[in-house]
């Protein structure tokens, strides 16, 4: 008989509490279990010290014959110093997915597409004042040179 120590939910909906269980691997999870060795209520603050309540002797009991913890449960038993529990690492978890990719691929192309014809507009607005201010220019030179031409006139 293959032997788990793992959590055993019960509560209300929505307000879980857990009793940390011994129990055979084939029984369901809030079933029938061998020992009950302690308590979890997660609605409670981290460092409070009715978060976790367990039976450190029972623990090491069920260890010594064989019984192997869930995860959860290794934690547990890794906080109190019963076991060595071996931090994971899975890089690709907070990679986003292909979609995700494929939407900010598209909303950074419509911005670039956007920033270059804003780009356009403004060089084209900049050429026609440019080239407003250079038909300013020749009409306030020819206007000088016609001022000058009928002065000459008078003169004569």
């Amino acid at each position: 008989m293959s032997l788990k120590i793992r959590l055993s939910r019960g509560g209300a909906k929505k307000r879980p509490f857990y009793r940390i269980v011994v129990a055979d691997s084939r029984s369901p999870r809030d079933g029938r279990y061998i020992e009950k060795i302690g308590t979890f209520n997660p609605l409670l603050p981290r460092d409070s010290a009715e978060r976790i309540q367990l039976d450190v002797e029972r623990a090491k009991h069920w260890l010594s014959n064989g019984a192997l913890p869930t995860d959860r449960v290794h934690r547990f038993l890794d906080a109190e110093g019963l076991l060595k529990r071996e931090a994971r690492n899975n890089p690709e978890k907070g990679k986003p997915g292909k979609k995700r990719i494929e939407r900010e691929e598209a909303k950074r192309a419509a911005e670039e597409e956007k920033a270059a014809a804003a780009a356009a507009a403004e060089e084209e607005a900049n050429d026609a004042a440019a080239a407003a201010e250079e038909e300013a220019g020749e009409a306030a030179t020819d206007e000088t040179a016609a001022e000058d031409a009928a002065e000459a006139e008078k003169a004569e």
